[in-house]
């Protein structure tokens, strides 16, 4: 949890982190079959990752991470570039929640223990506790089907006590 919720302090703490943390904030989420395979959800972007964009104009460009920057928390993807007014073409940076990583740089031995780390250990025979909310979502139904009938009963011959109560209340 945040140590404070005052927006000048967070921007602070942002703008100030020492590399360790600024590291930990280049964390991307993985892409589903990744997710499947390694069991981890966001890793930190690193140089040689392969990422695809979500948000933006160039939503769906896919590529090769080129370089970091940890100071100004951006990713430059290779072939992402624009062109300046001179004449020269830039790379574009973007901020690492905006891409999805589609494959991992594994060259790093670092890299493979923090995935082990990170994997959720999952013990054989728990069942998740869906179960016991699909018998009280059937028990639901059952349940007003028997107050209707009753209700009906009562409005037949009380059909114009409701007219009643309609004009008593208007």
């Amino acid at each position: 949890m945040q140590a404070t919720k005052n927006p000048r302090k967070q921007r602070k703490k942002l703008f100030s982190a020492p590399a360790h943390i600024r590291h930990k904030l280049m964390g991307a989420p993985l892409s589903p079959e990744l997710l499947a395979q390694r069991g981890v959800k966001t890793l930190p972007v690193r140089k040689g990752d392969t990422v695809r964009i979500l948000r933006g104009d160039r939503k769906g460009f896919e590529g090769k991470v080129s370089r970091i920057d940890l100071k100004n928390y951006r990713v430059f993807i290779e072939g992402l570039t624009r062109e300046k007014v001179d004449g020269t073409t830039i790379f574009i940076g973007l901020h690492p929640s905006k891409v999805m990583i589609k494959t991992l740089n594994l060259d790093d031995k670092v890299r493979k223990a923090i995935l082990e780390r990170k994997k959720p250990i999952i013990k054989k025979g728990v069942k998740p506790a869906k179960k016991a909310t699909k018998e009280v979502a059937e028990k639901k139904p059952s349940e007003p089907e028997e107050a209707p009938p009753a209700e009906e009963e009562a409005a037949a011959p009380g059909e114009p006590a409701e007219e009643t109560s309609k004009e008593g209340g208007t």
